[in-house]
């Protein structure tokens, strides 16, 4: 981690390289872009013309249009979730989620974690449109051995892209005080450091993951409690990026933060309602270490020459 160089470009659609002599031969590098959404919040479709901030922006068809180009031009993608899928549209009281997952897996989803506003149809309502979803759950420190969900997320994943062993694992935030636990029920809220340093370490060192990934729904900063997206980077090791939500932070670009060995860990938030979709690009050197990297904030509506 120590040997990457970050770069970044803000919504342009093109990806600016910045004094990288390095990148001249990058043919050499194998390359994987990962491309992510957070607290999406049922917005299927653009914010009406008379919005006052967001007039005729987002929508899920502008979303795949973007996904689709992206996947043309590139070998290696992956397409990510964070959290809150769920409330926000009608759509949300009348399909209960059905809808927001049948638009996902047609988008073709890779994985999500699940965020607190994805319990508001309950836990049961919850598993009554699970079967739409055609990509995984990835529930690291939500423990639903005592609930209808038992069995129907996972701590992790490996993801395989050519030679690439890519690892994911989510992180949720506590429940008590935000949701009822009339909907949750018995779900058992464990320590995001725990796990999260439990899954990261089997992650890279048992299966030799060559990049590791937290989808998070702590927050970029912290809402309830002191747990965060920046505290997870800092009192942990072996998680390369971290894909946060729940707090609908727009950053400008990711940012680099230290971890409890002092290695960079990245962390990204595109803010909500799908109006921006984030892309991280890393390219791996022959021994399969990232190297380098590179980072985009893509409107929704952006348009990939």
């Amino acid at each position: 981690m120590d040997r990457r160089k970050f770069l970044y470009s803000i919504g342009t659609g093109a990806l600016t390289i910045v004094s990288l002599s390095s990148l001249n031969k990058k043919s050499e590098f194998e390359k994987l872009t990962i491309l992510h959404t957070n607290d999406t919040h049922s917005h299927i479709d653009p914010f009406p013309a008379n919005d006052r901030k967001y007039a005729n922006k987002g929508g899920v068809n502008r979303r795949k249009a973007l996904i689709d180009a992206i996947r043309t031009k590139e070998k290696h993608v992956i397409l990510l979730d964070a959290g809150d899928i769920f409330q926000g549209t009608p759509y949300f009281n009348m399909y209960g989620g059905e809808l927001e997952f049948k638009v996902m897996s047609a988008m073709g989803y890779d994985a999500a974690t699940i965020g607190n506003h994805d319990f508001d149809g309950g836990i049961d309502g919850f598993n009554r449109v699970l079967p739409y979803a055609n990509f995984p759950f990835i529930c690291s420190n939500y423990d639903f051995s005592d609930t209808i969900l038992n069995q129907k997320t996972i701590p992790f994943k490996i993801i395989r892209k050519g030679k690439l062993k890519i690892g994911i694992f989510g992180i949720g935030v506590e429940l008590d005080g935000l949701v009822s636990k009339s909907l949750y029920k018995n779900t058992q809220y464990l320590s995001p450091i725990e796990k999260a340093q439990k899954y990261a370490d089997i992650l890279k060192e048992d299966y030799k993951c060559n990049l590791v990934i937290c989808l998070s729904h702590l927050g970029y900063h912290p809402k309830l409690n002191d747990m965060c997206d920046t505290v997870l980077a800092k009192e942990t090791n072996n998680i390369d990026l971290i894909i946060g939500g729940h707090t609908h932070t727009f950053l400008d670009k990711p940012e680099m933060h230290k971890n409890k060995v002092g290695k960079a860990v990245l962390i990204n938030q595109v803010g909500w309602a799908g109006l921006m979709l984030g892309r991280v690009d890393f390219y791996f050197d022959k021994h399969g270490d990232p190297d380098l990297w590179a980072s985009m904030t893509l409107p929704s509506n952006q348009v990939v020459g």
